[in-house]
């Protein structure tokens, strides 16, 4: 089932999310619902909060992504990314290393918005896989970035806290125009209950 995304300016996107304690029918389903949203929505990551849940769950997918290329390490050795791929990171835990990097992101959160974030070029990850499996890897590249990003959202941390004061600021309108809208519709619901 497709849900809807959450946008800047609800309340959730600010949550650091809890720990599963264990993969549940409804953690499953969740993942799946997840998997779905994030593919409809043309994303390549997608964080529990982003659906109005605050749960240390996020779904990422990079294979599509031909421009950004993505690097895997698993045991200290070389791997191809579709191995791993579509990823699901249960109360994850980073490591990241490297040069610093400057690259675009979006955010689902942030419709058709876009801006310079840096980060490290590389992170290690030890999380559960969907079926509640341990799991390890080194990344780098888009991989990389797309896991400091969704993994910061578990933790209540935008992509616009990671921003420069000038790249935010030459998105300001944009980002304060999602969140009035937000705002407004959380106003209306909040009269019909």
């Amino acid at each position: 089932m497709i849900l809807p995304v959450v946008k800047y300016g609800h309340p959730v996107l600010r949550a650091k999310g809890a720990k599963i304690e264990g993969i549940s029918d409804d953690v499953t389903k969740l993942i799946a619902d997840m998997f779905a949203t994030m593919y409809a929505s043309k994303g390549i990551g997608l964080a529990a909060q982003q659906v109005g849940h605050a749960l240390q769950l996020s779904v990422i997918d990079v294979r599509g992504v031909t421009d950004r290329p993505s690097s895997l390490e698993l045991d200290g050795k070389s791997a191809d990314i579709d191995s791993i791929m579509p990823l699901v990171l249960i109360n994850p835990e980073l490591t990241a290393s490297g040069e610093f990097v400057t690259a675009p992101e979006g955010c689902l959160s942030f419709p058709e918005i876009y801006a310079d974030v840096t980060r490290q070029g590389f992170v290690t990850v030890k999380a559960l896989d969907g079926k509640g499996k341990q799991i390890s890897f080194k990344c780098g590249g888009l991989l990389a970035r797309a896991v400091q990003h969704e993994v910061d959202h578990l933790n209540g941390i935008l992509f616009i806290d990671r921003m420069t004061r000038k790249a935010k600021d030459e998105i300001r309108d944009e980002i304060e125009l999602v969140q009035a809208e937000t705002k407004a519709q959380l106003k209306k619901l909040s009269r019909k209950n």
